[in-house]
């Protein structure tokens, strides 16, 4: 017998792809939704986008935190070069 792949998103909002074999048409979970493939792709690149949204956030929230250590310890007389090692802040040298 062929192989199905059911999609489906859990009651608790997971996504699942599962492969079945054997005959019969398999029971979804309590509470699942079935998806069709192009729903649950959909679906899956709607997570990869926030997924990828909130990755981009805590970059740009490190780099800013970088920045304004690094200029408090150049505000503080610290050379450059020990700013930039303390920090790990690898941009251009900004006036305060």
């Amino acid at each position: 017998m062929a192989d199905a792949t059911l999609y489906y998103r859990t009651a608790e909002g997971s996504l699942v792809s599962r492969v079945v074999t054997g005959g019969g048409e398999p029971a979804l979970p309590d509470g699942a939704t079935a998806l069709t493939e192009e729903e649950y792709l959909a679906a899956l690149a709607d997570v990869e986008a926030a997924r990828q949204a909130h990755a981009d956030e805590l970059v740009a929230a490190d780099e800013a935190n970088q920045l304004a250590d690094y200029q408090a310890l150049r505000a503080s007389g610290i050379p450059e070069a020990t700013a930039r090692r303390l920090t790990g802040y690898d941009g251009p040298d900004v006036e305060n």
